[in-house]
């Protein structure tokens, strides 16, 4: 209401505009635009949208993306399906509704919320949907109970579906609300809950296990205890619903991102190699003895479409056969160090790699010429360093992901700090393309990160998470400057010290060698 009446609206319209929200929806809501279902959204009426509809479905997605066109198409599909009930979809395009998508903390991945009877701010999370039928399975699942679980399992053993059985004594139990919990979160997988004592002989369990069944096969048993979580169900269930190694594809890709194990391995492999076969049975064969630790990923080097893939862990077609390890929390990634690729070798690797052995692989673009005459400065691995960790400098770096909108958006706003403060001889203001430069340092968060470097001995890295604008940065910067300037003089006076004792111990050694002769 406050933006219509900024713009000079009579009241005698905003009443109409009342009424009309309150009225049945009878033939299409024209309140709000729409397509094919799904309110188009946009700050000026998301509150609107909020009031008028009891549960109200959100994507905020970025456009032209692959997954953008599927979600988008289920969302479609999940509108029609969904017409007269109390449930509404609808859309925002974060590219152009920023303000509003960083008022609602959704300036991340791509997200889809389920708002509540006009809860702005404690949204349900809803799981990205392979299809329409994910969406539906979803709020019923819900919406209900155990109970809606509980069904004839004749049919579901013959299903080349994976299905996820639970086995239960007493419905009321605990352990049979995290399997609904579990279930919830895993709209595209079958579910089913049976008490019938000859299937839990057929497959020789005992009650309060979970099995994963395909076309009648035992996939693999979990025995549930009183401190296992939904968290850990889900682990279990979505690691082994995926084979133990995964083909990188247009299909899998939502799959092995969105995976709860952090930890990937990939193998980057020509398929129509001569020693493809045997390259594979050793990665397959490791594969199956770190389940539920790494996730093993195939990717076909002579496949046109993985070429980003590639590109972003910067690996040339010649260079094939090779593996890397990737923790998805701060994208350091780490090479096998090796040219055989047998079982051993591979499971040293993996093994090391998780016992913090392993070092990573350090890459970096040439060194751009002129990277230091603009009031930006273009840092790669190779110099990040040696002007980061400069002890008369004070270094504040923007590490960025070129392919990311967020990234870019702050282009403008590091160039203005660079100018605001280019008079300022003491302060370097920088950035570095993360997908191009492996970093031997822990970011603390997603890019694209703002991190200080202070000038001092030690070297020090500070995280930056305050307001992205220009007098909070230059706040941010100057408070750490005067820390900085503190420890400088406790740090020189330890070295001091520290060459005084040197020196003393050196006179006492040489005294002690006078004393001898």
């Amino acid at each position: 209401m406050r933006r219509l009446l900024l713009l000079g609206a009579t009241a005698f319209y905003l009443c109409v505009l009342v009424a009309a929200d309150t009225q049945p929806n009878q033939q299409g809501d024209k309140s709000f635009p729409e397509k094919d279902g799904v309110l188009q959204l946009k700050k000026g009426h998301f509150n609107r949208a909020l009031r008028k509809h009891k549960q109200l479905l959100v994507y905020f997605h970025v456009p032209l993306s692959g997954e953008g066109y599927r979600v988008s198409a289920a969302f479609e599909g999940a509108a029609a399906e969904l017409q007269g009930s109390e449930v509404k979809l609808a859309v925002v395009d974060v590219t152009k509704e920023k303000d509003l998508a960083k008022e609602l903390n959704a300036t991340g991945p791509p997200a889809i919320r389920l708002y509540l009877s006009g809860d702005k701010h404690n949204p349900v999370p809803c799981p990205v949907p392979q299809s329409s039928a994910s969406i539906l399975t979803w709020l019923k699942r819900r919406a209900g109970s155990v109970a809606d679980l509980i069904t004839d399992l004749s049919q579901s053993e013959a299903s080349e579906e994976l299905t996820v059985v639970g086995f239960f004594k007493e419905l009321s139990h605990e352990h049979v609300q995290v399997f609904y919990d579990a279930a919830i979160n895993l709209p595209d997988v079958r579910f089913a809950v049976t008490q019938n004592n000859e299937v839990i002989s057929k497959y020789r369990v005992t009650h309060d296990s979970v099995l994963l069944l395909k076309k009648s096969k035992l996939i693999q048993a979990y025995k549930m205890t009183p401190n296992t979580s939904k968290e850990e169900l889900i682990i279990f269930i979505t690691v082994y619903q995926m084979d133990p190694v995964t083909e990188y594809t247009g299909k899998t890709a939502t799959q092995i991102l969105t995976s709860p194990v952090l930890h990937h391995a990939l193998l980057f492999v020509n398929k129509s190699s001569a020693d493809f076969k045997e390259i594979y049975s050793a990665f397959n064969s490791t594969a199956e003895a770190f389940r539920l630790k790494i996730l093993f990923t195939l990717v076909d080097v002579d496949e046109p479409r993985n070429g980003r893939l590639m590109e972003y862990f910067r690996v040339r077609e010649f260079e094939a056969p090779l593996i890397r390890l990737v923790n998805l929390t701060d994208h350091v990634t780490y090479h096998l160090p090796s040219d055989t690729l047998d079982k051993h070798t591979i499971t040293q690797f993996c093994q090391s790699y998780l016992e913090g052995k392993a070092k990573p692989k350090m890459q970096s673009e040439p060194i751009p010429e002129g990277w230091d005459k603009k009031p930006v400065k273009e840092l790669v691995g190779v110099t990040l360093e040696k002007v980061a960790f400069n002890p008369s400098k004070t270094v504040f770096v923007l590490f960025y992901l070129p392919y990311s909108q967020e990234s870019r958006a702050l282009f403008p706003l590091w160039e203005e700090l660079a100018e605001a403060l280019k008079e300022r001889e003491d302060v370097v203001i920088a950035r570095m393309d993360a997908s191009a430069n492996d970093i031997n340092m822990s970011m603390h968060g997603p890019y694209p990160s703002l991190c200080l470097f202070p000038a001092v001995y030690a070297e020090r890295m500070l995280v930056y998470t305050g307001k992205r604008k220009l007098k909070y940065l230059v706040k941010f910067l100057d408070k750490e400057m005067e820390k900085a300037k503190k420890d400088r003089v406790k740090e020189d006076e330890d070295r001091r010290k520290y060459i005084e004792a040197i020196k003393a111990e050196e006179a006492k050694k040489d005294n002690k060698t006078k004393d001898e002769l």
